[in-house]
């Protein structure tokens, strides 16, 4: 260990870099912000010394565990026997693709990336120059990445739920330029109404309609069978395409993506998260005709990467899907997922904690209603304050998650390991101690 405290990190951090992190979401104040020493398996240890099992996993991308060991040594050989990146193609950039084809049916052609922004960014400048439009429309309470005309909301925080009108729609921050804003129109899930409306209205001007169908920034609340199914009719009788963004969900939820578990496949999807079980890969594809638009000339689209498609990410993704599609890694998740619901339900229902809990096994929201939200604007009525006062009774004893009930539990292979009864007694304190402070 260091013999640093988190707070002595974060004094010295700050005279480097705006406040003391490498990305805003990293700040949680000047008492909670943490620096981890290592992680492990499903475990995070921070420079004090403190364990934490996690079901943060960084956002999802941890699928197997941290430092799994297959995943690392394939990243190893990969750079001690062909190096890291040339600028040219590699013959493991088609294995790779190779094998998500083989788990995503509705992928025909792709294209790599680092981040789940730049695949986001490279499926929408795609269907636009498919498409020859320029609207998206974009479901509330989807996260879609850090580029300008994504970091358009709908405030939900800030809206009146008993009013009829629609909540604002406010900018993530400073340095947005306005024109952004006027590349999007928003509309609730699960809403067939508002989204027919704005087809009605614009329909000729959209591109694409973009969504998670299980929104893993807002409490992997989820579409409905129904709403998929004529989302998807409604965009082809459009000439508009469906863009899923699979960046969490993708090899999560099921081997193959949300997709799988709907029946219902999109124009172009986006991945990355789990396809790398941490290290940095993303892809976006679908079908051939539209990802043909990519090319030269000023006809065509054009994407782009120094980094893309690096051994790195591609030995990484490789092995990752490679244990996923044969081993029983993904179903030995889906089980201790389950298990640590029912334990949480346990704890829920021993205090009369009305709750539901959505999305899958693998990365489920938990909501203190008795009704399951169907949308950001239901999450509204949900008691949220209670879940974010529990969870911070868990982080300070050793139970890592995110302080929002809009971020789901993410599971990895390694937390079959855990002691389920030491976690049911933790969550059970950390409730107990959080109604009381309600009571305060």
């Amino acid at each position: 260990m260091t013999h640093k405290t988190n707070a002595e990190f974060l004094k010295q951090a700050k005279q480097d870099m705006p406040l003391g992190v490498a990305e805003n979401y990293r700040y949680w104040g000047e008492d909670e912000t943490l620096f981890v020493e290592s992680m492990k398996g499903c475990t995070l240890t921070d420079c004090e010394g403190r364990e934490f099992v996690d079901f943060r996993l960084g956002y999802g991308p941890i699928i197997l565990g941290y430092r799994d060991e297959r995943v690392d040594q394939a990243v190893i050989d990969a750079i001690t026997k062909h190096g890291v990146t040339s600028g040219f193609s590699s013959v493991m950039d088609h294995e790779t693709i190779e094998l998500i084809k083989e788990l995503c049916p509705n992928i025909e052609k792709l294209r790599f990336a680092n981040s789940g922004t730049e695949a986001v960014m490279g499926a929408l400048r795609t269907a636009r120059g498919f498409t020859g439009r320029e609207t998206v429309i974009v479901v509330e309470g989807g996260f879609h990445g850090l580029f300008d005309e994504m970091m358009w909301r709908s405030d939900i925080e800030g809206w009146d739920k008993d009013q009829k009108t629609a909540p604002e729609i406010i900018a993530f921050g400073a340095g947005l330029p306005k024109s952004t804003q006027a590349l999007t129109e928003f509309v609730p899930l699960n809403d067939l109404q508002a989204l027919l409306d704005v087809f009605e209205r614009a329909g000729d001007t959209i591109a694409a309609v973009l969504l998670e169908p299980i929104m893993g920034n807002c409490g992997s609340i989820s579409a409905t069978q129904q709403y998929m199914e004529q989302l998807r009719e409604i965009c082809t009788r459009n000439g508009s395409l469906l863009i899923m963004d699979e960046v969490k969900t993708g090899f999560r939820v099921a081997l193959g993506g949300a997709q799988e578990l709907y029946g219902v496949q999109a124009d172009l999807s986006t991945y990355a998260k789990a396809i790398g079980n941490g290290y940095p890969v993303a892809v976006f594809g679908g079908r051939a005709d539209v990802m043909d638009t990519i090319g030269h000339g000023k006809e065509n689209v054009v994407h782009g990467g120094t980094y893309t498609a690096n051994l790195i990410a591609m030995s990484a993704a490789r092995k990752t899907l490679d244990i996923l599609k044969n081993t029983d890694a993904l179903s030995t998740i889906m089980r201790r997922g389950k298990e640590i619901r029912e334990l949480l339900s346990r704890v829920f229902t021993s205090y009369d904690i009305a709750h539901s809990f959505a999305g899958p096994d693998s990365m489920f929201g938990i909501h203190f209603s008795a009704d399951v939200p169907q949308n950001y604007r239901d999450w509204k009525a949900t008691n949220a304050k209670l879940y974010d006062t529990f969870a911070w009774n868990l982080i300070h004893r050793g139970v890592m998650l995110e302080p929002d009930s809009r971020e789901p539990w993410f599971i990895c292979e390694a937390h079959q390991t855990i002691d389920l009864a030491w976690l049911e007694d933790t969550c059970s304190q950390a409730m107990r101690d959080a109604i009381q402070t309600m009571k305060l």
